[in-house]
C-alpha cells in the first residue's frame, strides 16, 4: 500500500509530504482553494491512481458532497457513505435519531435556525444561557455562547461566519448550553457485514474555547451503569442506520445528577483516538481501511479487553500565558520524549514551521501506563522534556494542569481552563512557553486584534513584511512615522499576519465612519474583524473575499472626504 499526500502552498515543506510515497500540489494557502476544493481533491487522487481517499479528521472528513464526489469518481471513501454522513453528522439531523432511540438530549431548536425563525423566542424557551452551534463540522468551529437576548443575533452572525469558512455550510441551531458539565465520548467502529464494535470510552473535559487539550481513556470515575448505557445507546444508534465506518457519539455528563445527555457524532476519526488505541491494542485506521475495502472488522465485540489509562495532551503553538494566543512561525530546535508507554504523533520537526493558515496544534503526546495516576505522571514527565524555541506552546501549561488536585480528583468541568486555571504570564527573562530560554532576538512580535470575543494578541514571526497594529486593525503611528510610501499609516487597514479574507463589507467609494466593520478575516481556528480607525471613503482594496494574504499586506486603504473628491464634483 503507498500513500500520497496532497499539500497546498503554505505545506510544501511539511513533514507529510517528505514522508508520503509521493506528493501532489492541490492550491495555494487558504482552504477554500486547497482543502476544501472537491474538484482538485479529486483530480489530485485520479492523476496519482490512488484507489481511495482517507479525509483524515478535519476539512473535509465528514462532508457528504466529499463522500459522493469520491465514489462517483470510482475511488472509495475511507468512512461511511454520504447518507450516513448526513443522517450523523448534521447535528441537527443527529439529535431527532438519538431522541428517536430513547437517548436523552439537550432542549433546543428542533432543526436549523432559517431566516425567518424567531431566535429569541426560541432561546427564551429553551432558557438562557444557549449555544449557538454549528450544524455541520466540529473542532470547535461555528461555536458561540449566549447569555442573554442582546447577544444572541451578533452571535448567530458570527457561528454562520465561522463554520461557512471551515466548513463551506453556515447552518446552525440553539440548544441549552450549562456551564459545568464533562464531556465524555464513546468510540465504535462498524464494519458492511452487520458488526458494531465500541473500544470504551473517553474524557475530554480539558478544554479552552471549545477546544479540547487533555484527552484520556478510560473516562475516569464514571458509574459502570451509565458507562454500558452509553456504550449499548451508541451501537444502537449506528445500527439504527446501518452506519459502516469509525465514529464517536458525545456527550455531555452531569455529574450532579449522575447522567449524560446526547451532544453529537462525528463521522470520522477523532483527534484523541490515539488513547483508545493505546488501551485497546487496536489500530483504527487499519480497521478504517478493512472496512473501506468491504472487509470484516478483525475482532468482535467480546474480544475488546481495556487495559490501562492513557491520557493524550495537544502540542499547540499558542502562548497559554496570554490568553493562548495563537503563535505560527518557524520551530527552531525541537527535543522530543520518549521512554515506555510514550507515543508521539507530530507533524512538524526541527526547521520546520506551524503555518498561521491552519490550526495551532502541530503535535500530540500520548502516555499509557497501568492506572490514572500512573499515566499523569508519566504525560507530566514527558511534557517536562519536551521543549522547541521560536514559538510558545501549550506543553507547560498542560503540565501544570497534570498536578491539579482538582484535575486528579476530576472534580474539573468544562469551564476549568477559562474558569478557574489561569495560566502565569511568561516574562522576557524566562523559560518560553515550549521549554527552552527566550532566544535573544525575539523570533515574534505581538500586535492586538478585535475579534467577535474581545481583543486578541496574536504572535506575528518577525521577518514577515509585519508592521505594528492597533487594537483596531490600523498599524500604529509612532511619532508620525509612515508605512515607508509617505502615506500616513492610520488611513491603511494591513494584514496582521498570514490569514484568510473570508469577507469584505465594503465596496470602492463607499463612504465610511470610524469603528466601521471593514473586513472579515480568519486565521488559526481566529475570526478577526477589522475596523475603521478614521472616517473617510474607501480608495482602495487589496484583497478579495476568499483570498489569502500576507502578514503586512494591504487590506483597505482609506482617504479622508476631502481628499477623495471625485473629479465630477471639480470645477
Amino acid at each position: 500500500m503507498r500513500s500520497v499526500a496532497v499539500y497546498s502552498d503554505a505545506d510544501a515543506e511539511a513533514l507529510h509530504v517528505r514522508l508520503a510515497d509521493d506528493a501532489i500540489r492541490i492550491g495555494p494557502a487558504a482552504v477554500g482553494e486547497s482543502y476544501l476544493n472537491i474538484p482538485r481533491m479529486i483530480y489530485a487522487a485520479q492523476a496519482a491512481g490512488a484507489d481511495a481517499i482517507h479525509p483524515g479528521y478535519g476539512m473535509l472528513s465528514e462532508n457528504a458532497d466529499f463522500a459522493t464526489a469520491v465514489t462517483d469518481a470510482g475511488l472509495i471513501f475511507v468512512g461511511p457513505s454520504a447518507d450516513e454522513i448526513k443522517a450523523m453528522g448534521d447535528k441537527t439531523a443527529a439529535r431527532r435519531l438519538a431522541q428517536e432511540a430513547g437517548l436523552p438530549v439537550l432542549p433546543g431548536s428542533d432543526g436549523v435556525l432559517d431566516e425567518s425563525a424567531n431566535a429569541t423566542t426560541l432561546a427564551e424557551k429553551v432558557g438562557y444561557p444557549v449555544l449557538v452551534k454549528a450544524s455541520f463540522g466540529g473542532g470547535g468551529r461555528g461555536m458561540r455562547v449566549v447569555r442573554g437576548a442582546a447577544e444572541l443575533e451578533a452571535a448567530i452572525q458570527a457561528a454562520r461566519s465561522e463554520a461557512k469558512a471551515a466548513f463551506g455550510r453556515s447552518e446552525v441551531f440553539i440548544e441549552r448550553f450549562f456551564d459545568r458539565p464533562r464531556h465524555v465520548e464513546v468510540q465504535l467502529i462498524a464494519d458492511s457485514h452487520g458488526n458494531v464494535v465500541t473500544l470504551g470510552d473517553r474524557d475530554c473535559t480539558v478544554q479552552r474555547r471549545h477546544q479540547k487539550m487533555l484527552e484520556e481513556a478510560p473516562a475516569p470515575d464514571l458509574p459502570q451503569a451509565l458507562r454500558a448505557q452509553l456504550a449499548t445507546a451508541s451501537r444502537d444508534l449506528a445500527r439504527r442506520i446501518g452506519y459502516c465506518g469509525a465514529a464517536t457519539v458525545e456527550f455531555l455528563y452531569d455529574r450532579t445528577k449522575g447522567e449524560a445527555y446526547f451532544l453529537e457524532v462525528n463521522t470520522r476519526l477523532q483527534v484523541e483516538h490515539g488513547v483508545t488505541e493505546l488501551i485497546s491494542g487496536r489500530d483504527l485506521v487499519v480497521e478504517q481501511i478493512r472496512v473501506a475495502a468491504g472487509q470484516p472488522l478483525s475482532f468482535t465485540q467480546d474480544e475488546i479487553v481495556l487495559r490501562g489509562h492513557a491520557i493524550q495532551a495537544r502540542i499547540s503553538a499558542e502562548d497559554p500565558g496570554n490568553d493562548f494566543r495563537p503563535a505560527p512561525g518557524p520551530v527552531g530546535t525541537m527535543r522530543l520524549p520518549g521512554g515506555s508507554g510514550i507515543r508521539l504523533d507530530f507533524g512538524v520537526e526541527s526547521g520546520g514551521e506551524v503555518s498561521g493558515f491552519y490550526d495551532s496544534m502541530f503535535g500530540k503526546i500520548h502516555a499509557w501506563a497501568d492506572d490514572r495516576k500512573g499515566a499523569a505522571a508519566r504525560l507530566t514527565q514527558a511534557l517536562s522534556e519536551f521543549s522547541t524555541s521560536g514559538i510558545p506552546t501549550t506543553a507547560p501549561y498542560l503540565r501544570t494542569v497534570l498536578s491539579r488536585e482538582d484535575y486528579l480528583a476530576m472534580t474539573h468541568d468544562t469551564g476549568s481552563v477559562e474558569r478557574d486555571w489561569p495560566a502565569e504570564p511568561t516574562p522576557a527573562s524566562e523559560p518560553a512557553a515550549g521549554g527552552e530560554p527566550a532566544a535573544a532576538e525575539p523570533s515574534v512580535t505581538w500586535v492586538s486584534i478585535n475579534t467577535s470575543e474581545g481583543t486578541l494578541e496574536i504572535a506575528v514571526p518577525l521577518g514577515r513584511r509585519a508592521k505594528p497594529v492597533r487594537a483596531d486593525g490600523h498599524t500604529r503611528r509612532r511619532g508620525g512615522a509612515t508605512n515607508g510610501d509617505g502615506a500616513d499609516s492610520s488611513d491603511r487597514i494591513i494584514a496582521p499576519m498570514d490569514c484568510t479574507v473570508t469577507e469584505i463589507s465594503v465596496a470602492l467609494g463607499d463612504v465610511i465612519e470610524a469603528g466601521q466593520p471593514l473586513l472579515m478575516l480568519e486565521a488559526m481556528k481566529m475570526q478577526m474583524p477589522m475596523k475603521a480607525g478614521m472616517s473617510g471613503i474607501v480608495a482602495e482594496l487589496g484583497a478579495t473575499a476568499g483570498q489569502a494574504v500576507k502578514s503586512g499586506e494591504l487590506l483597505v486603504r482609506l482617504e479622508t472626504k476631502q481628499a477623495a473628491v471625485r473629479e465630477s464634483e471639480l470645477p
